[in-house]
């Protein structure tokens, strides 16, 4: 049974270039034409979100995601098509919505429940609870307009997930609160969830999409794109935001992976020229994909004479100057052999384990011994994009994989047992060619 029927949508507005700033110019120029121009936030836009289901609309920023979901809450009315909604509403679209600043938290939260459809009686019922879940004790009877962003936007979650919906409308707002609100809400979500309460979110993060989500849709310019299962709908999306980076960089020299400090000694040895990525197909690109092939090329030049067995390196480090991993060839016993003239250096992994996020890399060189410094560049800028796979918590992803195997030897619940072998379903592996 579906809860929310979108049929042929669509939502225009008009934008007024020459509008009146005063009583005396509005009369002035009244026999005047406008100038205006009609804008189509929405477009012949069509779902059906199904009842107890939680429903991401995901998109770029203006692709009518914020749109949407105020026809659905009845704030805007569709110039074309129709929304059918059946059940009670509850909406958090956006910051400190439908709070006075000078009232306090206390007479906010009354007001507020009021609008959505509270007695007193329930209100009171549930006050405590409220203020409590919203982490605002101290300051419930001051004025709202002392509060913080982080505040305003907890304590109006906190009223709108309180009012027993039978749906419930978020935009991302909830990204303002601090990491235990978040866990807070998600938890709370989740009951909502499993008493069958439908929701229905905007937001930028796939990780929440592809974890929490039963299906999703992808507007574009107004227009639907796709609609579906929410981990196909996601994974659709973020390869396509990768496309369309990849088709913006035009990569045309070595040094095009990032700006970087070289320490370039002018003196007999092996020194880097440049720096370029490569992704799985071999093309260039200014970033890598997390859990995608990809290579790092080091172009070299020998200044004087040919050099017996070089080393060559490469480090990694988070943004925050946390120390990653650093390999080499003579770590991984390569024999580069007698080097001369201009030639390319790389470093392949088979699947990026860093998670999505910025890194900075440190490339060099060394003497067969890793005793003589050639040549160093540092502070090489490495974006890692989400990709098809999801990646795990924290800086890397182990590449692990889980069992669960039954105890069918006694009379005990099922057991869990975690695999310790190495690597699991999709090994990573790493390797350098000269």
């Amino acid at each position: 049974m579906s809860k929310i029927v979108v049929d042929g949508v669509s939502k225009r507005f008009r934008l007024q270039k020459d509008r009146a700033h005063s009583i005396k110019e509005l009369i002035t120029r009244r026999d005047r034409d406008v100038d205006a121009d009609e804008f189509w936030a929405l477009r012949d836009v069509s779902l059906e979100i199904p009842e107890g289901s939680m429903y991401a609309l995901i998109g770029h920023n203006g692709s009518g995601k914020s749109t949407l979901l105020r026809c659905v809450a009845g704030i805007y009315r569709p110039t074309e098509g129709s929304v059918s909604v059946d059940g009670r509403i509850s909406t958090l679209l956006e910051l400190g919505a439908g709070f006075h600043p000078d009232l306090t938290g206390r007479e906010n939260v009354y007001m507020n429940a009021t609008i959505l459809g509270m007695s007193k009686r329930q209100i009171d019922g549930l006050f405590d609870e409220i203020v409590e879940f919203a982490g605002v004790e101290e300051f419930i009877d001051s004025p709202v307009k002392i509060y913080s962003s982080g505040m305003y936007v907890r304590l109006g979650f906190s009223v709108a997930v309180h009012v027993d919906p039978e749906i419930l409308i978020v935009d991302e707002v909830i990204a303002v609160g601090d990491e235990a609100f978040q866990r807070r809400c998600f938890s709370h979500l989740f009951d909502l969830r499993r008493n069958g309460v439908t929701i229905v979110v905007v937001t930028h993060g796939m990780g929440t999409v592809q974890s929490m989500c039963d299906g999703a849709a992808w507007l574009d310019h107004g227009q639907l794109v796709m609609v579906g299962d929410a981990n196909e709908v996601a994974t659709a999306y973020v390869q396509r935001v990768n496309q369309v980076e990849d088709e913006g960089a035009t990569v045309t020299a070595p040094s095009e992976a990032g700006s970087a400090d070289s320490v370039m000694l002018q003196e007999p040895g092996v020194h880097v020229t440049g720096v370029s990525f490569r992704d799985g197909s071999g093309a260039v690109t200014r970033s890598a994909t997390f859990g995608e092939p990809f290579r790092i090329e080091m172009h070299y030049e020998v200044l004087g004479e040919a050099v017996r067995n070089p080393t060559f390196g490469c480090a990694i480090h988070s943004e925050g100057g946390v120390y990653l991993h650093g390999v080499n060839t003579a770590y991984k016993r390569v024999d580069t052999g007698m080097v001369s003239g201009t030639g390319v250096v790389a470093y392949e992994v088979d699947r990026m384990a860093l998670a999505p996020g910025s890194y900075r890399l440190t490339l060099g060189t060394t003497d067969a011994h890793v005793q003589k410094i050639f040549d160093r560049w540092e502070d090489i800028s490495l974006v890692v994009r989400p990709g098809a796979e999801r990646a795990g918590d924290g800086l890397t992803d182990l590449g692990g994989h889980w069992n669960l195997t039954p105890d069918t030897t006694s009379a005990m619940p099922p057991q869990l047992s975690r695999s310790t072998g190495g690597g699991g379903g999709r090994e990573g592996s790493s390797r350098w060619s000269a």
